[in-house]
């Protein structure tokens, strides 16, 4: 209603940027609970709540449930494992077991599309039990504008505003840069653990910082693909966190 004083004065981006704001400020949905993030903790406890007959919406900013573990960890990571596996013992075991494979080569795209397509077929497993349960679904980045209140930036674009009872904040982890960042990751010559699971060619040589368990699946991976790799541990072992017995 206040947009006719703005006709003609203003320009036309900001009175386009004026409307979106008015039309996307619209009432709250009101949900007995909201839980932002939709990772590990977040989708499982959005779904037992929707079981329980609780009003439910869950907030990602990814735009792809499953968090960490299912998008950039764990699953797409051992996606690549089992593969490189398989391609390491047809190069070099196959043959102690009297099948003999000449010319052995690696479709590293191929690889890639089928991780990626492991990755969707779970995340949207998800998506389903959702619906199942009853439980709305936000894409975009949730943040506080009072106790109870939230406001989200979708993904798709503008913004919705959700009014809970109870929130649960599930928001997980993201990769560490470089103390005082002085090197930046830039995901191309430099990467974190989530680029090194979506390079598009495979490295001639890999200097893996951190002998944990991420930094070992990446580093084996490519080490089977033929990349020279070098793994740098401030500690005396690698995995330093796990049993003696398992790490020498």
């Amino acid at each position: 209603m206040q947009l006719s004083k703005f006709s003609g004065k203003q320009p036309s981006s900001q009175l386009f940027m004026i409307t979106r704001r008015l039309f996307s400020a619209g009432a709250a949905k009101e949900y007995d609970l909201a839980v932002i993030g939709g990772g590990p903790g977040g989708y499982v406890a959005a779904i037992k709540a929707g079981q329980r007959g609780l009003k439910t919406i869950c907030i990602e900013k990814r735009g792809s449930l499953g968090g960490t573990c299912l998008n950039v960890g764990c699953i797409p990571s051992k996606a690549l494992l089992n593969a490189t596996h398989k391609y390491h013992e047809a190069q070099h075991q196959f043959k102690d077991l009297g099948i003999i494979i000449k010319d052995v080569s690696m479709d590293f795209g191929q690889l890639m599309k089928q991780k990626d397509k492991t990755v969707v077929g779970l995340t949207s497993g998800i998506e389903f039990l959702f619906k199942k349960n009853k439980v709305d679904y936000s894409k975009g980045y949730g943040k506080f504008t009072s106790a109870n209140e939230i406001e989200v930036d979708l993904v798709a674009g503008g913004t919705e505003r959700i009014k809970a009872k109870n929130v649960i904040i599930a928001t997980g982890s993201e990769p560490s840069p470089l103390p005082g960042n002085t090197i930046p990751i830039d995901e191309k010559y430099v990467v974190s653990s989530t680029g090194a699971l979506a390079l598009d060619k495979i490295p001639k040589k890999m200097v893996v910082i951190g002998g944990g368990v991420i930094g070992l699946e990446m580093g084996s991976v490519y080490a089977r693909l033929g990349t020279e790799v070098t793994v740098v541990e401030f500690m005396d072992r690698i995995c330093p966190s796990m049993d003696v017995e398992v790490t020498t």
